[in-house]
């Protein structure tokens, strides 16, 4: 089966497991700027990646908005974020991205990947210091938040090789 590992990353955590995804399946590795829906039809199965940001999975228009130029073909996506993975986190993410007609074709997968302040563009970083300067201003914070204040002076790095495993299983598994 020929696979297309395609990923969107801004900081470098959806690309370290893209490279993963790619390796393990022995598949193709595009950044989602050199890939366009026809090149995506060359393929039997399809991964992207993306980082999430305000819960959306960055760039995942590329497939959504080509989905029925890739009827037939299996078809996962995943979403990286610093979030620790919830049956809560994973809902949300999939739920604002995927319609429940999309999650026919599409499998969406959560895999938890880090926080770098320092690598975010101008226009994230703005973003970013608007969430900071809320959870600075909260009298109290969970454990969760406390984090997130504590990676904008220290980066944090959860990606795993682990996390790709159920990816990988459902790509190689037999389609039904």
């Amino acid at each position: 089966m020929r696979t297309i590992v395609v990923y969107k990353s801004k900081t470098g955590f959806v690309r370290k497991y893209a490279e993963w995804i790619a390796y393990e399946l022995g598949a193709d590795l595009f950044d989602a700027s050199e890939v366009t829906a026809d090149k995506l039809a060359e393929y039997d199965a399809i991964v992207y990646g993306g980082g999430l940001y305000a819960v959306g999975i960055n760039g995942v228009a590329l497939i959504k908005k080509n989905l029925g130029r890739l009827a037939g073909k299996k078809i996962a996506v995943f979403g990286t974020g610093a979030s620790t993975p919830s049956d809560k986190t994973y809902a949300e993410v999939r739920d604002k991205n995927f319609t429940t007609d999309e999650l026919k074709v599409i499998r969406y997968f959560y895999l938890r990947g880090g926080f770098d302040f320092t690598r975010l563009p101008w226009y994230l970083k703005g973003m970013m210091n608007l969430m900071k300067w809320g959870l600075q201003r909260k009298k109290e914070r969970n454990a969760e938040e406390q984090g997130m204040l504590d990676a904008f002076d220290a980066p944090v790095d959860f990606t795993d090789k682990e996390n790709i495993r159920e990816l990988v299983a459902y790509i190689t598994a037999p389609s039904k």
